[in-house]
């Protein structure tokens, strides 16, 4: 409506831009291609060097190759001016590992500055050096380490202290204990930005290695509120696990009681704390006991030790014992690391908070507990980013010792700006803390929360009614009834079409009700009676479901519900069509049950009601309602027979007894099962990234065995404050303040590495010598994809990841992972002693058979028909490798004949400007050049009508993305083509096993490595295919391994490295499977890695998340796009 309005806003628009931008290096990024670098870097002016400088690193960041600039820069490191050097240094550290020989001639500069009187000069120089990461130097670097761990400057020390975990990285065995003696050192520094350096480096390099700690414990816990917060956090875990690892744990903290040692000793010393865990208090105290046992057990055992326990009992005797533990009072170890501590309660950073929340909870005796709780709310109160990792610690906290947080009830309220995952554990907590003289005031908040728009929210919170009803039993009436009251609601509002809305609150409103009524059935007969009077209403199935079984299951209670059972069965009978699938079921069931507890006049009639429901079962569309019906009549067939009472009671007695029997096995052990599960949960140390995730994260360490450190391994480092290294010269430090550090204050510009190794367990497969050649009709031996094998027991099988024989899928099934599938402790084949716990594993790791029989590679069209004359010229790219040059890539040529005479002279040769080469010598010769090399074919004499012919194809493109012109010369004739390149074949299969893999995409972080997301439906078409066609129905996870795997093959030169598979509860889940490929580019042999994850269901069209790992920017970014459009284009067999 008014132009100039709208050009007058976007001139406003680029000047402010270009305001911005003044004083600034934003132009570096405009013009990428500017010829004038080399000049510049040749000046003899600094501030035109920094120009070239810079515009290099812009055109790195941007993702251009310009390492041949590299002997230029090199020159430059003798610089003196100090911005110069510093921008030599970060161009070195970018392409060091790429041109390595050009890299040692800098050493001698590195060293020169080494010595350099300029703190910084000496710091920048020492960090380049580490950062380059090469073999050969890694001597050099490490004395060059030793040397700066001496320097009077502080900043230099603590770059020597970052240096320490990248040469660790490099896996000098050879030199660990030099390494490990120059950590003993920064950690006896006076500075505490060195201590906080050297607790990173002691952490990454040498965590077991408690002797380093024990000659400085006493300094490093007074330093300890001075270190930077980071550095905080780090040390106050390193302090922990050496007071464990040396005194074991306190007597008079909670670990101590909850351990459950000396019983009577901890209920007398509870009736003196005012937080003690008391039976005079609210909260039930047998399930806060047995949960706050499981809390303090997993803080110390490992994840093998998780798996293996069987239960508390059979392990207090022999993991814990009375000589591993100390008094608080006496040690002055504890004393000092809890006053240390003390202050960081109130720190700025919420990690720190929770650190040292976390010594407290674990170290501090009872009375002194409760100083962790108002830090912690403070914290929930004044961070929203933290207030999600500060409930779900305070969660286990109030979940092991709930009287804790008991009068700060009121700040778990939910607020209307809070998230789902935040209320959902506001909600938790609550339910956890209250007591009979906060349940009203908690009862109106849950009010408020049931009416919230979010439903999901509003049944979480009809589930913690719940469960305060079951944690205050003497409140489980008041509960009863308003979860009553909300059912009426519930039914008005569904039949107002809101009924997908509020089925789920619905479902959670009878399952509280459902567990309330189990804890006392007899004072809840007049709940049940009303919930069977409005079966009618009630149209949710798994709401009529918990309905019926309640009828069941309490179908002999009082004097009312056995005289309501039969006309309640005569109402299922005459709906039971009607029904959904889970209500047919549990009718069934409940017919069962009934049955079986009939006596008297009754038992006719439900005779009767059961043959008929079996009846009406038996001609259902659903097959689990039939096969369910069948097993009941096979089972219960004499229950079911025709003859009266009197032939009933003259009947066998062993085939009642065996009704009765089985009846009993089936329904009426359940209630009681319910009330003596035990808890298997799994708890991490507070503070930690696992407590979050809820598994273990990579570098996770649990506490160390109480009392584990001897106290002979200190005594010799008691009094040392100097030391001889591995190098052979003496490691001294020097208390002077010396040169005056410029960047005392600033924080570290280089983070120090960590050794991030994720389950770092091989995949491995069993070799099989079973017959290849032998199958027999009906025996399903063919070459299976993928073979499944224990991720426990990886580390065994490392070098069988790609080698093993073809055999039956089944056979090749790890017995430890099927056991795990299961729910059955691996190992224990006798059901009778598997008394251990069952837990699920999160995931599978598996190998890869012999596919390539199933690999077919794409093909496309070079020359129609239409435009040929009749010939037909298609071509496929192919996985070889090139004899003559790793430059060349390799196709293969089909021609055919589709006319009705015969063709001569049929070659391939390159157009004028690829300047083709008459010889392979001349090709190879060539090889280096950047013109495009094309090997000439051997030419087709003839070609008869129909006649296909075939012919090997070598060609350099002179871009991945650009095409090939080439000239078909046929009957004389010659026709210009073009030959489109594939960038799936500019690279090779690089072979490697898992860990290497793992270790291989560690580096390349950052600005290696680029993802992107897409569609993927080729599994569909194979299950569809599978449900119809086959007999032998595949596994869903096998079939989208499959169909991933084979896109990814046919369509590029890689090969597959292993492949981690979800075991989940929901088989149709395929979230979590994860595809690792490897390759090399040909022309560079880079390591490209390509990294593919699941998400979404089995039948439905799955998310997948492409990742390249690759030094070559631009190579992976267009592989990268290229591997994301075949993936999203469906299959020419799903058409």
């Amino acid at each position: 409506m008014f132009p100039h309005f709208g050009a007058t806003s976007d001139t406003l628009s680029k000047a402010s831009t270009m305001v911005f931008r003044i004083g600034t290096d934003a132009h570096l990024y405009d013009d990428p291609e500017d010829v004038n670098i080399a000049p510049l870097l040749d000046s003899r002016f600094d501030s035109e060097k920094c120009e070239a400088l810079k515009r290099l690193l812009a055109l790195i960041a941007q993702g251009f190759d310009v390492s041949n600039f590299f002997p230029q820069v090199v020159k430059n490191v003798a610089s003196q001016s100090l911005e110069v050097k510093k921008l030599v240094y970060l161009y070195l550290l970018h392409y060091a590992e790429k041109r390595p020989n050009e890299a040692l001639l800098s050493i001698n500069c590195f060293q020169k500055d080494l010595g350099d009187p300029n703190p910084l000069v000496r710091a920048w120089a020492l960090r380049t050096m580490a950062g380059i990461r090469l073999h050969v130097i890694a001597s050099l670097v490490l004395v060059a380490v030793g040397k700066c761990a001496r320097d009077p400057s502080v900043y230099v020390r603590k770059c020597a202290a970052n240096a320490l975990p990248k040469l660790h990285d490099l896996h000098l065995e050879e030199h660990t204990s030099a390494i490990e003696e120059i950590i003993g050192i920064l950690l006896n520094d006076h500075s505490p930005g060195v201590v906080g350096a050297a607790a990173s480096a002691f952490a990454s390099v040498c965590p077991d290695n408690f002797s380093l700690i024990g000659r400085n414990y006493r300094k490093l816990c007074h330093i300890l509120p001075d270190v930077e917060e980071w550095g905080q956090i780090i040390l106050i875990g390193i302090l922990l696990h050496y007071v464990i690892a040396r005194h074991g744990l306190v007597k008079e903290s909670i670990m101590f009681s909850l351990h459950g040692k000396e019983k009577s000793h901890s209920e007398k010393d509870d009736s003196d704390g005012n937080f003690a865990l008391d039976d005079s208090g609210d909260i039930s105290m047998v399930n806060v006991s047995e949960l706050a046992n499981v809390v303090s057990r997993s803080y110390i055992e490992g994840l093998d030790e998780y798996i293996t326990r069987s239960s508390y009992s059979n392990r207090v005797s022999s993991d814990v014992n009375g000589t591993q533990f100390t008094s608080g009072k006496s040690n002055d170890d504890v004393k000092i690391l809890l006053q240390c501590t003390s202050p960081l309660l109130w720190s700025h950073n919420s990690a720190v908070v929770l650190a040292a929340a976390g010594i407290h909870w674990i170290m501090a005796p009872r009375e002194d507990v409760k100083r962790i709780v108002k830090p912690l709310l403070f914290v929930l109160r004044s961070s929203n980013a933290s207030k999600y990792v500060v409930l779900c610690n305070i969660q286990v906290f109030s979940k092991a010792m709930p009287n804790l947080f008991v009068p700060h009830y009121e700040d778990f309220f939910v607020c209307s700006s809070d998230s789902y995952q935040v209320k959902a554990l506001k909600l938790e907590i609550l339910s956890s803390i209250v007591t009979e003289s906060s349940i009203t005031s908690i009862f109106k908040e849950f009010q408020d929360y049931i009416r919230d728009p979010d439903r999901r929210f509003a049944a979480d919170t009809v589930a913690a009614i719940g469960l305060c009803a079951r944690r205050l039993p003497k409140m489980a009436n008041t509960c009863g009834e308003r979860l009553l009251a909300l059912t009426r609601k519930e039914f008005l509002s569904s039949d107002g079409g809101s009924a997908n809305e509020d089925a789920s609150v619905l479902i959670q409103a009878i399952m509280s009700i459902k567990s309330i009524i189990k804890q006392d059935p007899a004072s809840h007969e007049t709940v049940i009676i009303q919930l069977v009077h409005r079966l009618d209403s009630i149209k949710v199935p798994a709401a009529r479901a918990m309905v019926i079984w309640m009828v069941g299951e309490y179908s002999s209670l009082g004097e009312i519900i056995p005289k309501m059972v039969a006309t309640v069965f005569k109402y299922l009978a005459w709906c039971f069509t009607r029904e959904a699938l889970e209500t047919k079921l549990q009718i069934l069931n409940t017919s069962i049950k009934v049955l079986s507890c009939a006596k008297g006049e009754d038992l006719w009639t439900f005779k009767r009601l059961s043959s008929y429901l079996i009846e009406l079962a038996e001609c259902d569309l659903n097959y689990d309602v039939r096969d369910r019906a069948r097993f009941f009549k096979k089972i219960f067939s004499h229950n079911f027979g025709s003859q009266g009472l009197e032939e009933e009671t003259n009947s066998l007695p062993q085939m009642k007894d065996l009704s009765h029997v089985l009846a009993e096995c089936f329904f009426r052990k359940q209630t009681k099962a319910a009330a003596s599960e035990p808890i298997n949960d799994r708890f991490y140390l507070p503070g930690s990234l696992s407590q979050i995730v809820l598994h273990a994260a990579p570098g996770y360490e649990p506490l160390p065995k109480p009392c584990s450190l001897p106290g002979d391994e200190l005594i010799h480092f008691s009094n040392s404050n100097k030391g001889t290294t591995a190098l052979g010269e003496e490691l001294t430090y020097s208390n002077s303040s010396g040169t005056d550090d410029p960047d005392t204050s600033g924080s570290l510009d280089e983070e120090s590495a960590s050794n991030y190794d994720s389950q770092q367990s091989v995949t491995g497969s069993s070799d099989s010598g079973g017959n290849d050649d032998s199958a027999s009709e009906g025996n399903f031996n063919i070459d299976p994809l993928i073979q499944i094998s224990d991720v426990g027991n990886a580390s065994n099988n490392q070098n069988g990841a790609s080698q093993s024989d073809s055999t039956d899928l089944g056979d090749l099934m790890s017995k430890r992972v099927l056991e795990s599938w299961l729910d059955e402790q691996p190992g224990s084949s006798n059901p009778s002693t598997s008394v251990q716990s069952q837990v699920r594993r999160s995931s599978a790791r598996i190998s890869i058979g012999n596919i390539g029989r199933q690999v077919k590679a794409k093909s496309h069209t070079l020359l129609d028909p239409a435009n040929g004359n009749g010939l037909k010229v298609d071509y496929s790219f192919s996985s070889e490798i090139s004899t003559i040059s790793p430059l060349l890539v390799c196709l293969e040529v089909f021609f055919q004949n589709c006319s009705s005479e015969s063709m001569l002279d049929i070659t391939l040769v390159g157009d004028e400007s690829n300047k083709a080469f008459d010889s392979a010598d001349q090709a190879l010769a060539m090889a280096e050049s950047d013109v495009p090399t094309l090997v000439p074919m051997e030419k087709i004499t003839s070609l008869e009508p129909g006649q296909i012919r075939n012919r090997i194809l070598q060609v350099r493109f002179h871009h991945h993305l650009l095409p090939l012109k080439l000239t078909l010369s046929c009957n004389g004739k010659k026709l210009p083509v073009k030959l489109w390149p594939d960038i799936g074949y500019f690279i090779k299969p690089l072979p490697m096993d898992m860990e290497t893999s793992i270790d291989k995409e560690s580096r390349l972080p950052g600005m290696f490595e680029y993802t992107r997301s897409c569609t993927f439906t080729d599994h569909i078409g194979e299950l569809s295919k599978d449900k119809s066609e086959s007999l032998l129905v595949k596994d869903k996870f096998l079939v989208i391994c499959e169909s991933l795997a084979l896109k990814m093959l046919s369509n590029a030169n890689v090969v597959l490295v292993s492949v981690d598979m979800p075991v989940a509860a929901d088989l149709d889940d395929a979230s979590g499977l994860r595809l690792r490929f490897s390759s090399e580019i040909l022309s560079t042999s880079i390591t490209c890695l390509i990294t593919i994850t699941v998400e979404g269901k089995c039948s439905e069209p799955l998310n997948v998340s492409v990742k390249v790992n690759c030094e070559e920017t631009v190579f992976g970014l267009n592989l990268l796009n290229r591997i994301v459009n075949f993936l999203a284009e469906p299959s020419s067999n799903h058409l």
